[in-house]
């Protein structure tokens, strides 16, 4: 099959094109032929070396986490799905394996696409918007009526956290983000848009319940005083610093800092396509390139200004 790999560390120029053999699918796993993946922050950090701890030196790697394709085989112990099934899925396994024609995918992260949306659609949805709902619902426990603030708006996580903030019942959602996305993300239903560019949302007198930092450029300190009493900061960068205060404002009374660490699973896909099928959950793709195009997609990724999401066309 044909993929995309890395055989060092680098930039993006150290993607290549190669055959590579079909992946081998365990009994709890399926074989997919991948039509579409998409680009996460953590895809070109891990092409960078910033997690070799974690991903080793064992080259060729086939990067890329998130998929949506068709079922061409099973492995004995999948009940959920059959040949022919259209699914998507966030893989796994380290380093990932989307960026090829086919991927093994474990029955237990996946859930059947969303039949409203394209292939290129749905491999935008898995990472960030599970992200996006594990970070509100189960580390903010999001309630009723809450002030919300999503400090970046616009982003692929940020796009999926204004519009599930109000799926889950919020107030008042505020989005953060620059000028040229305030329509955009007024447009997912935010109530309030802030222009990081004319206006430091820290500096405000407005008090919020739930201030998720997707950028992670806005430190728990800087946050304290526009959380409430109770309110609840919430993080997207997993470094053991973080950790550690997250347990100090565990064990000690008042406001609480949170690491959202993402837990792939079929039961919050299933509810993700649930929202998009029935229109309250859009997808928002600033591009989409080519599989041959990979290293365009992560060094447009790494700008840091794309708009919602980046998407990789592979099979049609």
């Amino acid at each position: 099959m044909k993929a995309i790999i890395i055989n060092r560390y680098g930039s993006p120029e150290v993607f290549e094109e190669a055959e590579v053999e079909k992946p081998k699918i365990k009994p709890d796993q399926m074989l997919v032929k991948v039509y579409a993946a998409s680009v996460n922050p953590i895809d070109w950090k891990i092409r960078k070396g910033m997690l070799k701890i974690i991903t080793g030196t064992k080259f060729p790697m086939i990067l890329g986490f998130d998929v949506s394709g068709e079922v061409v085989e099973t492995g004995g112990l999948i009940t959920k799905f059959k040949q022919g099934d259209l699914i998507y899925a966030r893989l796994d396994g380290l380093p990932g394996g989307a960026y090829a024609e086919y991927a093994a995918v474990s029955e237990k992260v996946a859930a059947s696409k969303p039949s409203n949306i394209t292939h290129e659609q749905a491999a935008a949805v898995p990472l960030a918007a599970m992200t996006a709902l594990q970070a509100l619902r189960d580390e903010g426990q999001i309630k009723t009526g809450q002030q919300v603030l999503i400090n970046g708006a616009s982003g692929g996580v940020g796009t999926f956290a204004i519009q599930i903030a109000k799926i889950l019942g919020a107030g008042v959602v505020t989005g953060v983000c620059s000028s040229k996305n305030l329509d955009l993300v007024k447009s997912l239903g935010a109530e309030r848009v802030i222009d990081y560019t004319q206006q430091d949302f820290t500096k405000e007198s407005a008090k919020y319940d739930i201030v998720f930092d997707v950028s992670g450029n806005c430190s728990f300190n800087e946050c304290k005083g526009v959380l409430h009493p109770q309110g609840v900061y919430i993080t997207t960068q997993p470094y053991p610093g973080n950790y550690l205060k997250s347990f100090l404002t565990w064990i000690t009374p008042g406001q609480k800092y949170k690491v959202i660490l993402l837990k792939s699973n079929s039961e919050d896909l299933a509810f993700l396509k649930e929202q998009i099928e029935a229109g309250k959950l859009r997808v928002v793709i600033d591009r989409t390139y080519p599989l041959s195009e990979t290293a365009a997609a992560h060094a447009y990724s790494e700008t840091g200004r794309a708009t919602g999401k980046i998407a990789i066309s592979i099979a049609s």
